[in-house]
This record gives structure tokens, C-alpha cells and sequence, in this order.
């Protein structure tokens, strides 16, 4: 694999080890000032002076870092130095002449994700919000101002509506009452405060996906989304809405409802199937029986009936539009079927032209890690991952207990690196590999893998082999994985904290390498916007997949379970078929995610 050659930081290290040690520590000092100046103001066009003093600043403290690397470890304590500590690696690592060195635009733009994010929150009760941006190496996509503009807007609903404010309060009366509250309590603007509840279950990846899914239903709907609370989602992410909160709070009236399922007399399918719920208009264009409701309980989970699947039709969602109360159970990403819906459709093509990048802006609005989980990865990736050339992110989740250690599992890792050039091969131990010249400065050669899995046998086979064994280019490979856990932990904090943190870092990588089906996966390759080679699952545990991988069409999540059911022709259909931008999963063939035709 041919890599860029930083000739720029080269030449001047080379000019920078002859300079006294006194006038490197000044030039180090402007250096810095220079860079925090340039991460912090707003885009404004450089005069000629300040192009080539920014130049100067940079080639300057590239030198010293290659002169003198304990101190930029050192610097690394202070404050305010992430963002010099990462940019540096940035330079070495590109080269100075690189074009998206330092920023293609203005820090605060990246700092805000181009209007994704907004101002207004306390910075240090949440680092990762405005942090996250000098740490992600691919450059992100845009959200359109369709998109920027409804967030802005659904943040002010969340405040006016949510917790704590005098319209949840009667809203939540009415709901312990059944439905029925004296006209005399009733406030007008109360009509226009409707909730979704989303209950949190299952594995931290499918909890993750069920929240977005939500979110974006509340955001088509105009409901004010509050998240289940249980399951440590709290304690793993910071409040994504200013001036407000979207936890459920503990007094809330549905007492059962996180045990609400399939069974439950509420749920809308069972309404519809004993007829409390109809979906016939009368002559003043309401839903027939909706008026009746205080609240409807959406099972949209992998074992839905399907009554429950009425949900993705037109018809159905004017009755819903009329109950106050939703509370909706998933372990699925559900979007793809969203786009299905043809009252929604307008809205999601102004809200994403790129149908490809849905859960790419949605969990980047919402999931930003808490201060004790972006310690965890900001400081693991600054001591292994940061100075790398270029990070190969490989995520392994095996379904079958006998795969823990499995020789085959090891051949289909292996065999995706070096079929798709992502990982140099190895030679034989008599083979004379292609040394690179140590001396050479700024020929930074290096590739770092992280692995992530619950048993530490592979990364151990794959780490063995890099060290033990030459590369065939002359690279430089290093393996790491933060934590082994074993067996998933449901429910136990240090688990989750971990489970959420190397999400994270897999979303910081260049490249990535995931198991099919894997929530976990999805999860990190849409934060990072990256489209992975996808390692299907075998067909038994004792063959490798031919081909092993393959390049996914989008970095899009799959919907494992969708209905198919066409809503207007009232049949079954193939739902994979009816618009060009839903189509059939590569590694789930009857799920359904969605690309970018353009």
C-alpha cells in the first residue's frame, strides 16, 4: 500500500535538529498559540502574512515533536493541549502539505458539526460534545439546513413541553386519569404537547438504535421524545437537548410499563385486533375510537404480530397522530421502514438527501458520551492509537459459544485484511522483508489495529503474528484491544461504560472490519461515517466464508425485522423492492437498510 510522504515536515526536522534546544522551546511556545488560536476562532479569509506565520507555527512544532516526543506526552497534561497533542498527530501523520490540515473549515464549525450540534450547554459537564471533532480523522458529512433547522426546532418543543414545565404536568395528570380531565385543568397549547416513551432493553448496541429510531419518529410527529432511564442510559450518555432533560422521571404514572409486551391489552395491535382502536375516519376526519385512548403501547419489537406492523402504514398513523401517549418497544433499527411510509417521505427527503447518512447525523446529535466514558477514549486513544498513520478497526462478535477460539473465525480475519489490502501480509520467518530506513525523518510507516471483542484469543493471535513476523511492505503493525470482557454483562455499569467506549473508538478509525448482524458494529461505523467490509457469518463453524468480506453498500444500520406488507395494495409485498433507496442487507438478506442511490 503506498503511502504520502510528509517531504515538508521532513526537510524541516532535518534543518530543526541543528537549532539550539533554547530557540526550539520558543518556537514550540508560538506554535502552540498559533494552533489554539486557529482551532477556536471562526472561518474568516487569511491575509497573506497570516498564511505564511501559520505555516511557519506549524513546520515549527512539528519539529520539536520529532525532536523531542516525551515533552508533547508531557503537554498533554495541560490545558487546553488535546487539541495541539491531536492536530500534531494529525501533521505527522498526513504531512504538512496535506489540504484537510488543520481544517478543510472553520474549527467552530467542526467544533459545532456543521450546525448538527447547538450552543447553550455547560462544556464541562459534557467534554465530548465539542471535543469529539479533533479526535475523528474522517471528515464528517454535512447535515442539510433542512435537518439543522428541525433540530433547532425540536429542541424548543423538548423545552416547552418536557419535564418540569406546567404542560407535562397536566399531560401526565391526564394520562393517571385515564384519558378524562375537567375542561376548567385543560389548557389549549396542551393539544399540542405529545410524547413518545422509549423503553430501553436488550444490548447496548440495540438500545442505541432503538433511541434514534425513536427520535426521528418523535421528530416527524412533533412528539417530545423521553428515554427509559433503566439500563444505565443516564450514566453512558449526556442530555442531548438544551435547557431541558429527555429522561423519563421516576414518578411517572405507567408504572408497569417497561414490562409491557406482545400481551399487553394497550398495545396498539391488540386494539386494533379487538376493534377499540379503528382506523375508519368519520365524517370529521378523526380516527374512530382514538378520542378513547390516554395512551397506546407501539410493540415493535423482533417477535411483532402483524396487527402491530400496521404502525408503518399511512392510515394508522392519522389514528395515532390523535392519542397523547406512546410508548414504544424496539431492539431494531426501525428507519428504514420510516421511509416506507408515505405520509413521512417528503419530510425525510428534505431532512436527508443523503439517505445514507440518517444514523450518521442522528447519532451524532444524540450520543455523546459522559465525562467518565470520554475519559476512557480520549485517553486510549492518545497513548495507542494517535500517533498511527492510519487505524484498521476490527470488530468481532461471534453468535456460537464454540467460535471463542476459533481457527476459521482467525482465517476469515485475516484473509479480509489482506484480500482487501487493508493489513499488510506477513512473511516467512526466511523471507527478507522490505526494511524501511529508521533514520528517515517523518516516514511514519506505522498502522495500529484495534480489536474489539469480548475474548482476548483473537487479538492475541493477530497481535503474535505482527510481532513475531515481518510485513511484507516494510510497515509497522500494532494490535490493541481495551478490555476483554468475556460474556456480556447486562446491566453492570463498568461494562456498559467499556461497551459504549469502544464503540467509540471503532468510529475514530480510518477503516473498519465488522461482524455481520452486529449491532455493535453498526453503531460505530455509522458514528464515523464509514462504510465497512462486513465479515459474513458462515454457514456452520467449521468453514470460511468465499469471499470472506465484503464492502458494504452503505454505512447505514440494518432493520433485521421489517414487515412486509404492502399498506395500500392491503398484501404482502417484498418491501426491499418499493423505492430505490430500501433495499435487502448484505449480511441479514430480508433486513432492510438503506443507501444513497446518488
Amino acid at each position: 500500500m503506498q503511502q504520502r510522504k510528509p517531504k515538508g515536515c521532513a526537510e524541516s526536522a532535518a534543518r530543526g535538529a541543528e537549532q539550539p534546544g533554547a530557540q526550539t522551546q520558543t518556537q514550540t511556545q508560538a506554535a502552540e498559540e498559533e494552533m489554539e488560536r486557529s482551532l477556536h476562532q471562526r472561518k474568516r479569509k487569511p491575509t497573506a502574512v497570516e498564511k505564511r506565520r501559520g505555516s511557519a507555527a506549524y513546520v515549527a512544532l512539528a519539529v520539536f515533536v520529532m525532536a523531542v516526543p516525551p515533552v508533547v506526552v508531557f503537554l498533554g497534561g495541560r490545558a487546553g493541549s488535546p487539541a495541539v497533542w491531536i492536530a500534531t498527530a494529525k501533521t505527522l501523520r498526513r504531512g504538512s502539505d496535506d489540504a484537510s490540515f488543520p481544517y478543510a473549515r472553520s474549527a467552530h464549525d467542526n467544533r459545532l458539526l456543521g450546525g448538527l450540534l447547538s450552543e447553550g450547554f455547560e462544556e464541562k459537564s459534557c467534554s465530548s460534545r465539542y471535543e469529539t471533532f479533533l479526535y475523528r480523522r474522517n471528515p464528517a458529512r454535512r447535515p442539510s439546513p433542512h435537518l439543522v433547522a428541525r433540530l433547532r426546532r425540536h429542541e424548543e418543543l423538548q423545552r416547552r413541553c418536557g419535564p418540569n414545565t406546567d404542560s407535562y404536568n397536566r399531560a401526565v395528570n391526564r394520562l393517571r386519569d385515564g384519558g378524562k380531565v375537567d375542561a376548567a385543568a385543560h389548557a389549549p397549547e396542551d393539544d399540542r404537547c405529545k410524547y413518545l416513551v422509549s423503553i430501553s432493553y436488550r444490548g447496548l448496541g440495540n438500545r442505541i438504535l432503538a433511541a434514534a429510531s425513536a427520535f426521528l419518529y418523535a421528530v416527524l410527529t412533533d412528539r417530545v421524545l423521553l428515554v427509559d432511564r433503566s439500563n444505565e442510559m443516564d450514566e453512558l450518555f449526556c442530555e442531548p437537548f438544551p435547557g431541558t432533560t429527555w429522561l423519563l422521571p421516576r414518578d411517572f404514572p405507567l408504572a408497569s410499563y417497561a414490562n409491557f409486551s406482545a400481551d399487553t391489552a394497550e398495545s396498539y395491535g391488540n386494539m386494533l385486533k379487538n376493534k377499540v382502536l379503528r382506523t375508519k375516519t368519520g365524517a370529521g376526519g378523526d380516527a374512530s375510537g382514538a378520542q378513547l385512548s390516554a395512551f397506546a403501547y407501539l410493540h415493535l419489537d423482533h417477535d411483532y404480530g402483524h396487527d402491530d406492523k400496521m404502525f408503518f402504514c399511512d392510515d394508522d398513523q392519522r389514528l395515532l397522530s390523535n392519542v397523547q401517549w406512546l410508548v414504544m418497544r424496539t431492539d431494531s433499527y426501525i428507519v428504514p421502514s420510516l421511509f416506507l411510509v408515505t405520509s413521512f417521505q417528503e419530510e425525510l427527503d428534505a431532512l436527508f438527501p443523503e439517505r445514507d447518512a440518517v444514523f450518521h447525523h442522528l447519532g451524532r446529535y444524540l450520543f455523546h458520551p459522559t465525562n467518565h466514558v470520554w475519559g476512557l477514549v480520549a485517553r486510549y486513544y492518545r497513548a495507542y492509537l494517535a500517533p498511527a498513520r492510519q487505524l484498521i478497526g476490527i470488530q468481532v462478535r461471534v453468535f456460537d459459544r464454540r467460535q471463542a477460539k476459533s481457527p476459521h473465525v482467525l482465517q476469515q480475519i485475516t484473509s479480509c485484511a489482506w484480500k482487501e489490502k487493508l493489513l499488510p501480509e506477513v512473511l516467512d520467518a526466511e523471507e527478507t522483508p522490505a526494511m524501511p530506513t529508521p533514520t528517515t525523518p517523518g516516514a511514519n510507516r506505522s498502522k495500529a489495529v484495534l480489536v474489539t471483542s469480548l475474548r482476548p484469543w483473537y487479538y492475541e493471535r493477530i497481535k503474535g503474528m505482527y510481532w513475531e513476523r515481518a510485513t511484507a511492505t516494510g510497515e509497522d503493525v500494532s494490535v490493541h484491544q481495551p478490555s476483554h470482557e468475556e460474556y456480556q454483562h447486562f446491566g453492570e455499569k463498568s461494562h456498559e461504560a467499556k461497551a459504549w467506549a469502544e464503540m467509540y473508538l471503532l468510529s475514530l478509525c480510518d477503516v473498519l472490519v465488522t461482524s455481520g448482524w452486529s449491532t455493535f458494529g453498526y453503531v460505530a461505523q455509522g458514528l464515523g461515517g464509514l462504510k465497512p467490509w462486513v465479515m459474513y457469518k458462515p454457514a456452520n463453524i467449521t468453514t470460511v466464508p468465499d469471499p470472506p468480506c465484503g464492502r458494504d453498500v452503505s454505512m447505514e444500520p440494518c432493520f433485521h425485522a421489517p414487515p412486509l406488507y404492502d399498506c395500500k395494495l392491503k398484501r404482502g409485498t417484498d418491501t426491499g423492492e418499493m423505492v430505490p433507496h430500501v433495499r435487502h442487507c448484505d449480511d441479514v438478506s430480508w433486513g432492510l437498510k438503506l443507501i444513497d442511490r446518488n
